[in-house]
């Protein structure tokens, strides 16, 4: 009996001792987690919320869509017309300005730019050879013993001046033959899909001063075209004005064209300066 006692005894304390430890872990199971519920609820360290801040704006800068330039919806040439579709200011001097509706494909603009250029630049040859010729072609003709082509009231030739019958065969051969082989060069470059080639590009810049950059070639290009633009008007109120007034251009404005003593000289011997 006794030592049935004492095994009731030893199984009793054992299974206190097993409780104990059962509720030991119970604690410490309660106390972790209470610890991992709080450290839940605090602010992260610094490193960390930088990290996550960082995270944030690279994902914004990855999301943020990328502004396109909106066209303007009226012409800035005309600004109570619509601006023509196919002139979209990638091209240099492009104001919108295309008030007959000419340009209809991307072919078509490469084509009158082209044909654009090559006529400022012509005008910008005229422009100044008209007036330097009415200077200049009497002083020469008479050194060489030729006929002056300028008539007598110092007016270059033109259509409607008249005169161009004077002007050698030989001098419009040799302009004929250049101009088509300008404008062979131009066809062949505008064909053959050359990388950088624009219209009006010919390679020419013996003194090297087209820019390298592309805001600098943008810059010159605008620079030529506009130029252009004001020699063709230049040219045609040359023409205009000499039929008009039977005078020549350098007679109308000498202060351009002559010394200041001889044009005040003038001036005063036609009463203009008493």
């Amino acid at each position: 009996i006794q030592d049935k006692e004492f095994d009731v005894i030893i199984k009793s304390n054992f299974q206190k001792q097993e409780e104990k430890k059962i509720k030991m872990k119970l604690a410490i199971s309660t106390l972790v987690l209470a610890v991992s519920g709080v450290s839940a609820f605090t602010a992260p360290s610094g490193r960390t919320t930088s990290s996550i801040v960082n995270m944030a704006d690279s994902t914004m800068e990855e999301e943020e869509p990328i502004a396109v330039p909106q066209l303007p919806e009226m012409s800035q040439s005309m600004p109570f017309m619509a601006r023509p579709g196919m002139l979209k200011g990638e091209m240099a001097g492009d104001v919108g300005f295309d008030p007959l509706g000419f340009v209809k494909s991307e072919q078509d603009l490469m084509i009158y730019r082209e044909a654009e250029v090559k006529h400022a630049r012509l005008a910008m040859l005229a422009a100044a050879g008209w007036p330097l010729s009415e200077v200049f072609d009497k002083k020469i003709a008479s050194g060489l013993n030729l006929i002056p082509v300028v008539d007598a009231s110092d007016r270059a030739p033109s259509v409607l001046n008249g005169g161009l019958g004077k002007v050698s065969p030989v001098y419009w051969v040799v302009c004929l033959v250049a101009a088509a082989a300008i404008d062979f060069i131009g066809i062949s470059k505008s064909r053959g899909n050359e990388p950088g080639y624009f219209p009006g590009n010919f390679g020419f810049d013996p003194f090297g001063v087209y820019p390298k950059d592309k805001d600098g070639q943008m810059w010159m290009q605008t620079a030529e075209i506009k130029n252009g633009r004001l020699a063709m008007i230049a040219i045609t109120a040359f023409a205009v004005q000499e039929f008009v007034t039977k005078s020549g251009v350098v007679d109308e404005t000498p202060l351009f064209f002559f010394p200041l003593t001889k044009t005040l000289n003038e001036y005063a011997n036609y009463g203009y300066i008493q």
